[in-house]
């Protein structure tokens, strides 16, 4: 029998619904007491080692997250089990995935349904979650995420529907596995990446999105000594309007990384356009084309680029990667 920590971090996995419509956390997890439906196939060890609504998450908690999945390595874990709000869940697994050196079973899932509501999908989700920990095909594929039937992997998958059970998928790419009965099964393969063991989360990064007419003076508010990196989500497959690029100059002088995403929800940021503004010329600007994640996930990148010390060069290679 297989033994797997369960954290439980607070999100609608975790609330009720009122009187009036709304929802909100409970005092006591109702999930804490679930082991029964697992009596006799998993050994669960269950910690609430926060109650927190998902936009109250920071990094320093995820890192807190990080540090006690280490130390189950000492207590003969066979996999890992977050439960989390769907808002910074994306975030939280993205950010386990590029720090963690393990290759047990790290499994986050969520509710978009509180527990007491009809059709509630936490329970469901959650047991699926824990049978996909306790899957010897999950070993060694990094984070993944577990919603809705469907396996994914941190790296790319995202939220996509404000409340809709069907709501983390993964654009461009598609799910890599699917969970029926108690059962995992992978279609596809996840790619090595390095891992940054890193001790602390300094740094100030901000995530501006362009849009048509921009200027320069969302990029000149960031221009200051407290700014350490900046992300920018560009248009189409990483373009923008020739107005900034006076402001990105200054940014780039004071050796502050910038790096380029595309706003689009599929697709990947490229160099490909030759004209002012265009990717071709921000890539010789000295923006950083980080393909494939979108801003948020771009952010937690470079601050743990940033935290793990690399130099410009190889912080170049671990955001282009």
């Amino acid at each position: 029998m297989k033994t797997i920590l369960v954290l439980h971090t607070g999100g609608t996995i975790s609330m009720s619904k009122e009187a009036d419509g709304n929802v909100a956390p409970n005092t006591m997890n109702p999930l804490l007491d679930q082991e029964a439906l697992v009596d006799g196939k998993v050994n669960l060890i269950v910690e609430s080692i926060f109650n927190i609504p998902s936009p109250h998450m920071t990094l320093a908690r995820m890192l807190e997250l990080k540090e006690r999945i280490q130390q189950a390595h000492t207590e003969k874990i066979d996999g890992v089990v977050i439960t989390h709000g769907t808002d910074t869940l994306e975030e939280t697994a993205y950010f386990l995935d590029i720090t963690l050196e393990t290759k047990i079973p790290v499994v986050l899932t969520g509710a978009m349904r509180s527990s007491n509501e009809i059709g509630t999908d936490g329970l469901y989700n959650f047991i699926s979650a824990v049978f996909t920990a306790c899957s010897d095909d999950s070993y060694g594929k990094g984070v993944l995420v577990v919603m809705n039937d469907e396996i994914h992997t941190a790296r790319y998958v995202t939220k996509t529907h404000t409340t809709n059970v069907a709501t983390f998928r993964t654009p461009t790419f598609g799910p890599i596995g699917m969970i029926a009965k108690e059962r995992t099964f992978f279609a596809s393969e996840v790619r090595p990446q390095e891992i940054c063991d890193i001790q602390s989360v300094e740094g100030n990064v901000y995530v501006i999105k362009a849009y048509a007419g921009m200027d320069s003076q969302l990029f000149d508010l960031v221009d200051n000594e407290q700014t350490d990196g900046l992300v920018i989500e560009a248009l189409g497959a990483g373009n923008l309007p020739p107005e900034t690029l006076p402001a990105l100059e200054r940014l780039l002088q004071r050796k502050i990384p910038i790096v380029l995403v595309s706003r689009c929800s599929n697709g990947i940021a490229e160099d490909i356009y030759d004209y002012e503004g265009g990717g071709v010329n921000l890539k010789k600007m000295g923006l950083i084309f980080s393909r494939g994640l979108n801003g948020p996930k771009a952010r937690i990148r470079l601050i743990v680029g940033l935290n793990s010390g690399k130099n410009s060069e190889e912080l170049e290679e671990f955001l282009s990667e």
